[in-house]
């Protein structure tokens, strides 16, 4: 007659705790017969920067972008952390999240070249691995063309900034931006009765001043504005490429833009919209060359 095995209560007992804990880790596996939940990354990927700064004018502040005539923030190109704008600090959150909380908007509605040593100095007090430069617009908008900030000055300014990042911070990373197309703002909005009745107000009157003239003297001021513009972004260039080969120059993306009216607010016709900030942040990431850092 065959024997019988018998079973001794304290090894049924672990038994059955092994075959509870091998459900529990079968269940905890599945994610409840969904497939494998992954766990989003904490860790940063090779290559993006865990900290970043702004420098510049109300352009990097979204002033006008929330239905008022003031700085918003959120929706800026460079540091906005808003839904609605896919900024370069959201696009690189997606990628590493050490840098969430980590962005500075340092821009300054009214700010010129001569504001960007101090933004600087600001920016590298703490240890900011990357900064966006855009700046310019304020240089050439100050009353009439006599009243511009000189091209050379303008350059003083943009070196006395960018040294005092290279000396503080010399591994941190800078994207230098092209100044967009103004003179465009005006070519497709001299026409438009709304934009050319907010204008009046005093927007930027060395470009857009009696903005329906076709007299000598305004025609010939309004070249001369675009003149300027296109000799400060030669300065940005040269400046960035003077730097180094940690300072990135958008090869004049920005100034190529082909601004309307739908991307800046219906408020002031000069300042972008969510549209105009969001198109500002495409163009600006497709130029930093992250994009090919960043997984797709």
């Amino acid at each position: 007659m065959p024997r019988r095995w018998t079973t001794h209560p304290t090894s049924r007992r672990w038994t059955t705790a092994l075959l509870c804990l091998a459900a529990l880790v079968a269940l905890a596996c599945e994610g409840g017969g969904g497939g494998p939940t992954p766990r989003p990354s904490t860790s940063p990927r090779a290559g993006l920067p865990g900290s970043m700064a702004a420098l510049g004018d109300s352009i990097t502040t979204g002033f006008g972008s929330c239905l008022v005539l003031a700085s918003c923030e959120r929706n800026s190109w460079s540091t906005g952390d808003g839904r609605r704008v896919e900024s370069i600090y959201r696009r690189l959150l997606a990628e590493n999240p050490t840098i969430r909380g980590e962005a500075r908007n340092l821009a300054a509605p009214g700010a010129r070249a001569a504001s960007l040593p101090a933004q600087a100095t600001e920016a590298v007090r703490v240890d900011v691995a990357y900064l966006t430069v855009l700046i310019g617009a304020n240089d050439a908008c100050r009353g009439g063309i006599d009243a511009m900030t000189p091209v050379d000055a303008f350059r003083a300014d943009l070196d006395r900034a960018l040294a005092i990042v290279r000396e503080k911070r010399p591994k941190a990373r800078i994207l230098v931006l092209s100044i967009p197309d103004l003179h465009r703002l005006w070519e497709v909005g001299h026409t438009d009765e709304r934009a050319v009745r907010a204008w009046r107000r005093g927007i930027c009157p060395a470009l857009l001043a009696n903005a329906t003239s076709d007299a000598p003297t305004d025609v010939a001021r309004r070249a001369a504005f675009a003149e300027r513009i296109d000799a400060y972004n030669g300065q940005l260039r040269a400046a960035c490429r003077r730097y180094g080969s940690r300072c990135r120059y958008d090869g004049g993306a920005i100034h190529r833009v082909r601004f309307s009216l739908e991307m800046v607010n219906s408020l002031d016709y000069f300042h972008p919209d969510v549209d105009g900030q969001g198109r500002l942040a495409e163009v600006a990431w497709g130029a930093s060359g992250l994009a090919g850092t960043a997984r797709r």
